[in-house]
């Protein structure tokens, strides 16, 4: 695995390659003009780049019929390819693990082995988010170690919403959805290291495509 993550960072290494990657994992699919007004980038920039990484195998077209008369808008989606470039973070080996436990010790004792686990990631964050001055800054800091640690994750804010942290890919993902308890477990742990009440809820992001959201209730 590792020497195909290399390689699939050689075949994006360019910054606007990683840019339009990242979009397209925040939106489900976009259409060239839509990539070039988000990265601010020419049409034909945007289509040379799409159209390189589809032949490298890293998006896929996608034709959408119009509401009105034309031709289907073609969209650009990521492919299973891309996911080397966001890893689960040995996912398979910790649930066998997990289940291995859980069969020696009782149905509660995994969730009591991971919570060692995220207090010990909690006094990371804590210490990534202790320089900033207010909540915001912590936040996007979080947001910074979070990334760094396998997630994909950005700020947000609206009128609507207030501050919100949106989260696209989560390393333990499937660690979660087999023992939900940790969504709480976790919650609090960054309530924590922000030093304030964070709300989560899965649902579609600014993007209009399913994430876990992050509301962080009161700005410092």
């Amino acid at each position: 695995m590792q020497l195909m993550f290399s390689e699939a960072l050689h075949d994006i290494s360019r910054p606007s390659c990683l840019a339009i990657i990242a979009e397209l994992k925040r939106s489900g699919g976009l259409a060239i003009p839509e990539l070039a007004k988000l990265l601010e980038m020419s049409y034909m920039g945007i289509k040379q780049h799409c159209i390189r990484l589809e032949q490298q195998g890293y998006l896929k077209v996608w034709r959408v019929p119009r509401v009105e008369v034309g031709r289907p808008q073609k969209l650009y989606k990521l492919t299973k390819k891309c996911d080397e470039l966001f890893p689960d973070g040995g996912v398979q080996l910790v649930l066998d693990l997990l289940d291995g436990v859980k069969a020696t010790f009782g149905e509660t004792a995994p969730e009591k082995l991971l919570y060692h686990y995220f207090e010990k990631e909690r006094d990371q964050w804590m210490k990534a988010v202790r320089p900033g001055k207010s909540l915001v800054e912590k936040a996007t800091r979080f947001v910074d170690a979070r990334m760094k640690a396998g997630h994909f994750c950005h700020c947000h804010y609206s009128a609507e919403t207030g501050f919100i942290i949106e989260e696209y890919h989560h390393p333990l993902g499937q660690v979660f959805m087999q023992y939900p308890g940790l969504k709480v477990m976790e919650t609090r742990m960054i309530e924590q290291a922000l030093g304030t009440k964070v709300d989560r809820k899965e649902d579609k992001g600014s993007q209009g495509v399913k994430c876990t959201i992050y509301h962080i209730s009161t700005l410092g």
